[in-house]
């Protein structure tokens, strides 16, 4: 029995929690050995330890963002990315208050400001949160700015080594609670754990994808200006995946490039001879998929995230809940459970601006025939015949068809932020718990 907890999903979750918490609050553990620098005032030293907090978050971001399986299959990656963004901003201010709060109590420390003549170690600092503040308002503002996705990829990682680095120089010049050779140490190891996270993401994994390409077979298209890209292994068996589950692609060329893109595979998770991908045409990337000709050589890096009915054999039923593209990893999961002969009972709700968009209509009515399939249609523009439901998703129209006992199915989402909010709204207030209702967001900046 204790074997069973200590492997469960939430005692895992909790572990990998306890462990950030630790690596947090690690260097207030260090503050407390010896040797300790004369007395400077309660608030001088709180305003280090905030610094050493600061610097602290920032190194976890890397930890954060390195896809490393074990964590992202605790949480789901967009988790995992939107506590990224949350804590780089609190680590942000943490740094930012750290002088603020110096300059207010030693008003002589303003002179570390004036850049060509104080201090190397002033100098590094102000280095430091200049480039911690460019990443960050880079990335919360990167759409109004109008930065590429790639180009500001490759700069976010410069300017957080660039911050990290320079944060961990400033410390080390001050002096006061690093001046013993085995802090340096161990902080230079936190910093050097930092560093080969991004080498190993932004170039050993790289690297290991190219031992493992795939090839473009075909680029079909569907309904709703979406398009099914077709990939075979090239040379390897592939790989099998929970359904609802995502891979980042890269196209005809390195996977060392920044150009990688995730993607919901609409596949089933049983074929890893053939893997397909349900993408709308709607940026730069995508608008171009269609042009993609058989035979060009890609990458995956996957699969991951926890968006996926695999993970509940126990529940009775399924309520699938999808607006647009949003039905590409509900596919995947109808698709699955039909090769599989699962026999419990599946609700899909999909909604479309109209009967055309309707992206695998055919293939959703054929499932029928071997699942045991409920669709219920919502189109926002419908023909004068059409005898279906019309308008949005809200709480009325889902009291009319999700089960009476609301506890008893598990319920997926997936669809355009503002949906997906309005939906879970409906189903709290229909009492459906939230343990029971699952989402996926991909916002990656």
């Amino acid at each position: 029995m204790r074997r069973l907890l200590m492997h469960s999903p939430i005692a895992v979750a909790l572990t990998w929690i306890s462990a950030y918490l630790f690596v947090t609050l690690f260097p207030l553990l260090l503050l407390l050995l010896h040797p300790m620098p004369v007395e400077r005032g309660f608030w001088v030293e709180f305003s280090v330890a905030l610094g050493f907090i600061g610097l602290a978050l920032m190194v976890l971001q890397f930890v954060l963002t390195a896809r490393v399986n074990r964590i992202e299959s605790s949480y789901g990656i967009d988790i995992l990315l939107q506590f990224h963004r949350y804590s780089s901003v609190v680590a942000l201010v943490l740094v930012l208050v750290h002088p603020v709060m110096l300059f207010i109590t030693k008003p002589e420390t303003l002179q570390l400001l004036n850049f060509p003549q104080a201090p190397w170690r002033a100098r590094l600092a102000v280095l430091g949160t200049v480039a911690f503040l460019a990443m960050v308002v880079t990335t919360i503002w990167r759409k109004p700015l109008k930065i590429a996705y790639e180009p500001w990829r490759a700069m976010h990682s410069l300017l957080a080594l660039l911050a990290v680095g320079l944060g961990f120089g400033h410390a080390v010049g001050v002096g006061y609670y690093l001046s013993l050779f085995w802090k340096q140490v161990l902080w230079g190891g936190l910093i050097l754990v930092a560093l080969w996270l991004i080498v190993y993401v932004r170039l050993v994994k790289p690297w290991l994808m190219t031992k493992r390409p795939y090839v473009v077979e075909s680029v079909m298209p569907q309904r709703g200006n979406v398009w099914s890209l077709v990939l075979r292994p090239l040379g390897h068996e592939g790989f099998t995946f929970q359904p609802g589950q995502f891979a980042w692609l890269t196209l005809d060329i390195t996977p060392l490039s920044m150009r990688e893109h995730p993607f919901s595979m609409s596949s089933s998770g049983d074929r890893p001879d053939q893997l397909e991908f349900g993408i709308k045409a709607l940026g730069d990337f995508t608008s171009q998929i269609q042009t993609v000709k058989p035979g060009t050589k890609a990458y995956l890096d996957g699969p991951y995230g926890v968006f996926t009915t695999e993970r509940y054999w126990n529940s009775a039923g399924f309520v699938l809940i999808a607006g647009g593209v949003g039905i590409t990893p509900i596919y995947s999961m109808l698709l699955t459970a039909a090769e599989r002969h699962d026999d419990r009972p599946f609700l899909l709700i999909y909604a479309a601006p109209s009967w055309e968009d309707v992206t695998y209509r055919e293939a959703l009515e054929a499932l029928k025939a071997t699942l045991d399939l409920t669709i219920i249609y919502v189109l926002r523009k419908a023909a004068e015949d059409w005898s279906g439901e019309t308008g949005y998703i809200d709480r009325d129209l889902l009291a009319r068809h999700i089960p009476i006992h609301r506890g008893s199915r598990q319920y997926f989402i997936c669809a355009a932020p503002a949906m997906m909010a309005a939906v879970e709204r409906a189903l709290l207030a229909l009492e459906v718990p939230v343990t029971n209702i699952h989402m996926e967001h991909f916002n990656l900046a």
